[in-house]
C-alpha cells in the first residue's frame, strides 16, 4: 500500500499532504500576519495625539477600551470562525482577515472621534480573528509531530522578525513623511493607506499557495452543532484544559506588550518634551527590542520543546514569561540604555508563553476538530486580553506604566504552577514518542 510522502522544507517535516509550495507560503503568512496586526497600537498612538489631541493623561484608559471591545468581538466571533475553518477549510477565512485589516487601516486615519475609532476597531478585531485563528489552525495542521516545536518556533521567529520589519518600516513613515514636509494628518493617513494596500497583497499570496480544504476527509468531519460544542468537550482532556489557561495569559501578554509598550514609551517620550511623531518613534524603538529578543529566542527554545515532554516545556516557558515581565519593575525611564536589558527579557519571555502554549494545543487538539478547539483555545486568549488590558489600561494611567507588566508576570506564575501541577499528575509522553507511535 502506497503512504503519502512526508515532504520537508529545510529541517521542517510537514505532515502528509502537505506540499512544499504549501509550507513557503505559510512560511511568508507567518512572517506579516502578526507584523499587520501590531501596527495598530503605533498607528493608534500616532493619531491619537496627531490627530485626536488626547491627553497623555487618558491614553492609556482609552487604549485598554478600545482593547476591550476589540476583544468583545473576538469573543464573539472565534468559535464561529473555527467552526468555518473545519467546515469550509482555512484559506478563505485567512483571506478575509487580510481583507478586513486591510479595510480597517484604510478607515483608521479618517476617525474624527474616540467613538469612530471605536468602530473601526472592531472591524480590525474581525480580521484579527480570521488571522490569528488560521494562523495557529494551519500551524496545527502543517508539521509532523517531531517537527511542531521546530515549526512554532520558526513562526515565532518569523513573526517577531515580521513585527520588526514590518512596524520598523511602517512606523517610522510618518517621522519621514513629516520631514518631507507632510503635515500630520497626511503623515498618518498615507501611512496607514500603504499598510492596508499591503494588507490585501498579503492575502492575495495566501489565496494562491495555501492548501484548500480541511485536513480531515468529509466523511471523518463531525456534525456542524458538535463542531460547536467540541472546543468545551475536549477541555476533559487536563491538557487542553491547561493549554487554554496558558493561552488566558500567553494572549495577553502579547496584547500588552502591543499596547502598553509603545504607549509607555510615547507618554515616556512626550513628558521628556519630544514632539509626537518623534516620541511615537522612540516608543516603537523599545517594543522592536523586545520583539528582536523574542526573534533571536525562539530558534533557540524550539528543538528543546521537540525534545521534551510538552507540559515540560510549558513550565519551563511559564517560568522564563513570569521573570520577563516581573522584571519590568526595576526599571525607572524606560529611555536610559540600561533598561535594554529588562525589554530583552520581557521579549524572551513572551514569546516562550506562545510557544509553549501552542505546542501543546497542537499536540492535544484533534485533527477533525481542530479548528473549533484551537477556537475556544483563542477565546480563552481573548478573554486574557479583555481582563488584563482593561484593568491594565487603567493602572496605567492611575498607578503606573509598570503595573500592567507586573499583573501578567504574577498570572505566568500561577500558570506554571498548574503546569507542574498537571505533569505530576498526568505524566504522558515526550513529543519524539507520540510521533514514533
Amino acid at each position: 500500500m502506497n503512504e503519502t510522502p512526508n515532504y520537508k522544507i529545510g529541517p521542517i517535516t510537514l505532515a502528509p499532504s502537505v506540499l512544499p509550495r504549501h509550507g513557503w507560503t505559510y512560511l511568508f503568512a507567518a512572517f506579516v500576519s502578526i507584523g499587520l496586526i501590531t501596527f495598530v497600537s503605533i498607528g493608534q498612538a500616532y493619531i491619537l495625539n496627531e490627530n485626536l489631541r488626547i491627553p497623555t493623561s487618558q491614553q492609556g484608559t482609552i487604549s485598554g477600551n478600545l482593547v476591550f471591545w476589540t476583544e468583545i468581538v473576538t469573543l464573539i466571533l472565534f468559535i464561529p470562525a473555527g467552526v468555518l475553518m473545519d467546515h469550509i477549510g482555512r484559506k478563505p477565512v485567512y483571506i478575509a482577515g487580510f481583507l478586513l485589516i486591510a479595510l480597517a487601516y484604510a478607515l483608521y486615519p479618517l476617525s474624527r472621534s474616540v467613538g469612530e475609532l471605536t468602530i473601526y476597531r472592531m472591524i480590525y478585531a474581525a480580521g484579527i480573528v480570521a488571522i490569528t485563528g488560521a494562523l495557529a489552525t494551519v500551524m496545527t495542521d502543517y508539521p509532523s509531530e517531531r517537527s511542531r516545536g521546530k515549526l512554532i518556533a520558526l513562526t515565532g521567529f518569523l513573526s517577531g522578525l515580521g513585527i520588526v520589519v514590518l512596524n520598523r518600516f511602517f512606523g517610522g513613515l510618518p517621522h519621514i513623511l513629516a520631514a518631507k514636509g507632510f503635515n500630520g494628518y497626511d503623515s498618518g493617513l498615507y501611512t496607514h493607506l500603504l499598510i492596508a494596500s499591503f494588507a490585501l497583497f498579503s492575502g492575495l499570496i495566501v489565496g494562491i499557495g495555501l492548501k484548500s480544504g480541511t485536513p480531515a476527509e468529509k466523511k471523518d468531519r463531525p456534525a456542524l452543532r458538535s463542531l460547536f460544542t467540541s472546543g468545551i468537550s475536549c477541555a476533559r482532556n487536563p491538557k487542553i484544559l491547561l493549554s487554554y489557561s496558558a493561552a488566558f495569559v500567553a494572549r495577553g501578554d502579547q496584547s500588552i506588550i502591543g499596547t502598553f509598550l509603545p504607549l509607555w514609551g510615547t507618554t515616556a517620550g512626550i513628558a521628556l518634551g519630544l514632539a509626537p511623531a518623534e516620541a511615537v518613534k522612540k516608543g516603537m524603538i523599545i517594543f522592536i527590542i523586545s520583539q528582536c529578543a523574542a526573534l533571536l529566542w525562539a530558534p533557540l527554545i524550539g528543538p528543546f520543546i521537540d525534545r521534551w515532554n510538552r507540559v515540560t516545556a510549558l513550565v519551563v516557558c511559564m517560568g522564563l514569561a513570569s521573570i520577563g515581565y516581573l522584571s519590568l519593575a526595576l526599571i525607572g525611564n524606560p529611555h536610559e540604555p540600561a533598561s535594554i536589558l529588562y525589554f530583552v527579557l520581557l521579549g524572551i519571555g513572551q514569546i516562550s508563553s506562545f510557544l509553549g502554549a501552542q505546542s501543546l494545543i497542537g499536540q492535544e487538539a484533534p485533527k477533525a476538530e481542530r479548528g473549533s478547539v484551537i477556537g475556544m483555545f483563542n477565546i480563552f486568549g481573548a478573554l486574557g486580553i479583555l481582563v488584563i488590558t482593561s484593568i491594565g489600561g487603567r493602572m496605567f494611567d492611575t498607578l503606573s506604566p509598570k503595573a500592567p507588566f507586573i499583573v501578567v508576570g504574577a498570572i505566568n506564575a500561577l500558570v506554571m504552577l498548574a503546569a507542574v501541577y498537571v505533569r505530576l499528575r498526568y505524566p504522558g509522553y515526550d513529543a519524539k514518542d507520540i510521533d514514533r507511535s
